[in-house]
This record gives structure tokens, sequence and C-alpha cells, in this order.
């Protein structure tokens, strides 16, 4: 009986906290409806919604896919080696700029956002897809970095010794052979880094003043702006918005368990 009763109690919490996915998605799927007259169960399933989205957002959606991706990459370009010099050289004032990097995670993002803005005026940024990359992978290189050191700190130091007496240099020893033993925590790192930039909204409606631009998060933001008639289509574009995230994360998760478990007990 305890274990009937704990089993039922976590079903139900898992449907509390799935209702609202449930919900958009039983919105998403009954157009044309006020949200009076929406049933429970939709009785008449329709995709009026998920075209009306893809029409109005699809490059809303490409627009925040370029940028989350360019983000990671970048993210990641930056981070690995960072990690690695911080996890490997004794270099002076290590704890200091890992203090630093956590520092940085704590300073809200409107704060940064605002910072940069008149930096972004002068160099020609704002309003374009690299200033949106570059904000976004900035915010992040602290995370990154410090999962990655974590990692980095517990590889076999044998191993990477034996490759530079093979006469490999330090460079051709983080490429051939940190990097691909890095392989959960790189993964680990840049889902991190993807999904920062994929739900940016701040970095987005700051430094955007024109509809040049526009990200999802942006594009949902100005369906909410105005005087909602179609919920479905709103609905429909917060499910499109959904996919890409849950979907990496469904591919990416033994991964992600890996590098974190890897970087929490190294």
């Amino acid at each position: 009986m305890r274990e009937v009763t704990l089993t039922a109690v976590a079903v139900l919490i898992v449907a509390v906290l799935l209702f609202p996915l449930y919900w958009m998605l039983n919105i998403a799927f009954q157009p044309g409806q006020s949200l009076a007259a929406l049933s429970l169960v939709p009785t008449h399933v329709g995709f009026g919604g998920f075209t009306t989205a893809l029409r109005e957002q699809g490059g809303s959606i490409v627009t925040s896919l370029v940028v989350a991706l360019g983000a990671a990459s970048l993210c990641l370009a930056v981070s690995a080696p960072a990690a690695y010099a911080l996890a490997r050289f004794r270099l002076p004032g290590t704890r200091w700029v890992l203090f630093a990097a956590l520092v940085a995670q704590m300073v809200p993002d409107i704060v940064v956002a605002n910072a940069v803005y008149n930096a972004y005026v002068d160099l020609r940024l704002v309003n374009t897809v690299p200033g949106l990359v570059l904000a976004d992978a900035a915010l992040g290189i602290p995370f990154v970095t410090v999962l990655l050191r974590a990692f980095m700190a517990g590889l076999p130091g044998e191993v990477l010794e034996a490759s530079m007496v093979d006469g490999a240099n330090r460079a051709r020893t983080f490429l051939t052979m940190v990097l691909p033993m890095s392989r959960n925590a790189l993964i680990t790192g840049g889902v991190f880094a993807f999904l920062f930039a994929w739900s940016d909204f701040l970095f987005a409606l700051t430094l955007n003043t024109t509809d040049d631009v526009t990200p999802v998060t942006l594009g949902i933001y100005d369906y909410l702006g105005v005087d909602v008639t179609d919920w479905s289509a709103v609905m429909a574009t917060a499910v499109l918005a959904s996919l890409p995230a849950a979907v990496l994360l469904v591919f990416a998760q033994r991964h992600i368990v890996s590098g974190i478990n890897g970087g929490s007990t190294k």
C-alpha cells in the first residue's frame, strides 16, 4: 500500500506539472475557438493554428536556430581552451578567474544588456544576428568554462604526458586527446549554451530596435502585445518553439548525465 500511495502521489505531481503543456497543445489544436469555448479534450482537431504560426513566425524560428547554434559554437570555441588552460596549467590567479566566472553568472541579464547596448551602437551590432550571437555566447561562456574545467581537471595526466612524449605539442594534445576524452562534457556545455540562447528574451528585446532580427521569443511577445484573437496560433508557435529544445535534450540526455556526473565527481 505504501508503494501504491507513493506512486499515486508521484503521478499526481507529474500530471500537475505537465498540465500546462497539455493545455498548450489542446489550444493549439483547436483553431478558431475562443478561450471560453475551449473544451478540456479537443473534439474537432485542426492544424490551422500551426499553419498560421509557420506562416507568420517561421522566419523567427529560423532566426532563433541560427542565433542559438552560432552562440553554442562560439561558446564552446572560447570555453574549451580556457577550461583546458585553467585545469592543466599552473597559472597564477586561476582561483580568481574561476571566482569571477561564478560571479558573472550572478549578474542579472538586464544589467548586462543595458551595459552593452551603448557599445553595440558604436560597433553597429544593434539589430544584427552576429550581435545576438555574441551576446548570447557571452551569457553561456562563464558557466560552460566552469563545467568543462571541472571535467578536464580529472582527465588522466599520464595519457596527456604520453602524448607529449610522443612528440605532440600542447595544442595537438588538446585537439587530439583532450577534446575527444571530454566529449560528454562538451555536448553538455553545448546543450546548455544552446538553451541559454534559444530561450533568451532580454538580449533580443534590448539589442533589437526594429523587426529586422526577430527571434521566436520576440515573435511570441509580439503576439501577446496586441489584442489576441487567435490563441491557437499563439500556442502553436509556443509548441514549435519547444520542439528544437525538446528534441535536443532527448538525443543528448545520456551525454548530459555523463558530463554533469563526470564534472561533479572529478
